[in-house]
């Protein structure tokens, strides 16, 4: 077994993220959200086994305004990720966006524009993890913000 510790973040959402840090903090992967089940196997797949942990974002009750269609598929989804991190025997905590945005000092997200929210998060983990460039995407700021949220708790 070796002595690496691999902090998985993932936010859920079909245009979310999958992020993982070292022990470190340095960052071994970064995607945007695989599109099938059988490709989120495939990614978190490597990491079974491995001395990781993962902190899946808490959305549970859906996207207020989503169509009850978006809102199943966004469900199955999340149970697709679940179950993965379930058979992989990776362990698992489930944080709220509030939990793990504190973290950060950025306020509140009440009140402010999605796309304003967003790009202030994207600016964060640009900040903090300056060597990806570009690959820091909306698409994967939250999940990297997630996974050094689990990092700097020692989860």
């Amino acid at each position: 077994m070796e002595d690496t510790k691999f902090y998985i973040g993932i936010d859920p959402g079909l245009k979310g993220g999958i992020a993982v840090l070292n022990d470190g903090g340095s960052v071994v992967e970064v995607d945007n959200m695989p599109e099938t089940p059988w490709d989120i196997l495939g990614l978190l797949g490597e990491y079974s086994g491995r001395n990781a942990v993962c902190v899946l974002e808490d959305v549970g009750h859906g996207i207020p305004g989503q169509s009850s269609k978006a809102t199943a598929t966004f469900a199955r989804h999340n149970g697709h990720l679940e179950m993965a991190l379930l058979a992989l025997s990776i362990p698992t905590e489930k944080v709220t966006p509030q939990k793990w945005q504190k973290v950060y000092q950025l306020g509140s997200s009440k009140g402010i524009d999605k796309r304003v929210w967003k790009n202030k998060l994207k600016a964060k983990a640009q900040q903090l993890f300056p060597p990806l460039g570009k690959k820091v995407t909306l698409s994967t700021c939250d999940a990297l913000l997630i996974a050094e949220y689990a990092r700097r708790n020692k989860l």
